[in-house]
């Protein structure tokens, strides 16, 4: 797989930090971290990057569906992570790829390579 620029949109910094790792790790580039619906929406229209991976449920209760909405609209791969339960997707967005905590380095490898191939 050759080298892709990640944006991580992840709200808990240990785990934002834990994927950094691990997507260095397997090779590619962190195109940068963002904790909120608000930042997430303005990365997805400011940033380059070859894939997202969207934390479902950020914080304030808030959940990741705009990001998602604007990131298919842009026509952006991007994958979902989460770790406690999942409210179902939108319909637009239930055949995305769905990576669990907790996160192994496997477990993430797969993701991206599922993802940037659905791209």
């Amino acid at each position: 797989m050759t080298k892709a620029r990640i944006l991580i949109v992840e709200d808990e910094a240990l785990i934002a930090m834990m994927l950094e790792d691990f997507v260095e790790t397997l090779g590619h580039e962190v195109a940068g971290i963002v904790d909120s619906l608000e930042t997430g929406l303005a990365a997805v229209a400011e940033t380059e990057f070859d894939l997202a991976m969207l934390d479902v449920n950020l914080r304030d209760g808030k959940v990741s569906w705009p990001i998602a909405d604007a990131l298919d609209d842009a026509d952006k791969p991007f994958l979902f992570t989460s770790g406690g339960d999942l409210e179902k997707p939108p319909e637009r967005h239930r055949r995305r790829p769905f990576l669990a905590k907790p996160f192994t380095l496997e477990g993430v490898r797969d993701a991206l390579e599922t993802g940037l191939r659905t791209e």
